[in-house]
């Protein structure tokens, strides 16, 4: 395996600031629970008054 200098190694782009995934505080979460809901909702009304 060749490993050309001009790219940076797995390991390095893993532990590249801009490469880490996220930690998802909770705050977030919590938002995110409640779009899902509302998203339930609104998808539920969507199907049934398709339906008729």
């Amino acid at each position: 395996m060749s490993n050309n200098s001009q790219e940076p190694s797995k390991y390095e782009v893993q532990t590249t600031k801009l490469n880490q995934m996220p930690v998802p505080d909770e705050q977030r979460e919590e938002f995110a629970k409640e779009m899902e809901e509302d998203a339930k909702e609104a998808f539920g009304q969507q199907q049934s008054e398709n339906k008729e």
